[in-house]
């Protein structure tokens, strides 16, 4: 397994910042957050030598792209087409940027339809959206794993078994899962059970942790997750991917503390190395 950190808690420093602070701490990889000031669409076109030079000089990956996905600025759920179709616009541009970094995947979170329209016309909207995203994406390599949430993200993809049912529906091998820790938590799914049921399907870890009541994104040991069973389902299984801690807005002041805990939690916990 190889380990990495979501970039949005060094969303109050440059993305070169929190490479160089990444790589400094020792960390295999980065996942890039497509807000704002970081890789938000076009906005470090300009910088990407600078960037990839300093992803070389800390022998760093950039292990996927995370798009700003809850209500803004994407409803790839949306009836209202000009707001799907700018959606999807908005994905595709994520899907640029993976390939500009070389990252391996981006990520769907299907977020919500609007409470007082009917369930199943905001899954169509969805299944349409993430149609053709992978339509954009085809030839390129790139994965597109579906995000499963809880219910304050979402009220279409919830749980694995929502997202495996999507898979079904659209059949594109270019189509995996990202498994959040937290959100699984919150809905009451057992972790190393999810690494049975998805076998090959699983694409993706963020690793965070909370009470189970609400998806507060703590550093990895400080709530009431159980990560042990999921860290030997996942050696079981032969799982050679990233594990990516994805920590919330209580750390964006001062992340790099917590980052360097997270790393030596996880190299415990899932390598049992220090």
């Amino acid at each position: 397994m190889k380990f990495a950190l979501q970039s949005f808690i060094y969303s109050n420093y440059s993305l070169q910042y929190a490479i160089r602070s990444l790589g400094r701490l020792g960390y295999d990889g980065i996942a890039v957050w497509g807000g704002r000031p970081h890789m938000y669409r076009q906005d470090l076109h300009a910088q990407l030598g600078e960037i990839r030079d300093l992803l070389g000089e800390f022998r760093m990956e950039v292990c996927h792209i995370v798009p700003a996905q809850f209500r803004y600025p994407s409803l790839l759920a949306s009836s209202n087409e000009k707001v799907r179709r700018d959606s999807v616009r908005y994905m595709m541009d994520n899907v640029d940027n993976a390939l500009l970094l070389g990252a391996p995947s981006v990520h769907v979170c299907a977020g919500f339809s609007l409470f007082d329209e009917p369930l199943e016309r905001g899954w169509e909207c969805l299944r349409r959206s993430i149609v053709e995203i992978l339509e954009y994406m085809a030839g390129t390599g790139l994965r597109l794993y579906i995000e499963p949430a809880h219910r304050f993200e979402s009220n279409q993809i919830l749980t694995l078994d929502d997202g495996l049912r999507m898979i079904r529906e659209i059949g594109d091998p270019q189509l995996g899962i990202l498994v959040d820790t937290g959100h699984m938590h919150v809905n009451g799914e057992d972790l190393a059970e999810g690494v049975a049921k998805l076998g090959p399907l699983l694409g993706h870890v963020d690793l965070d942790d909370n009470d189970g009541s609400a998806d507060s994104h703590l550093a990895p040991g400080a709530g009431s997750i159980d990560f042990a069973p999921f860290a030997a389902a996942l050696r079981r299984a032969g799982y050679a991917g990233w594990v990516a801690a994805e920590l919330g807005m209580q750390y964006v002041v001062d992340p790099e503390p917590v980052a360097a805990t997270s790393l030596a939690w996880m190299r415990q916990v899932f390598a049992g190395t220090e």
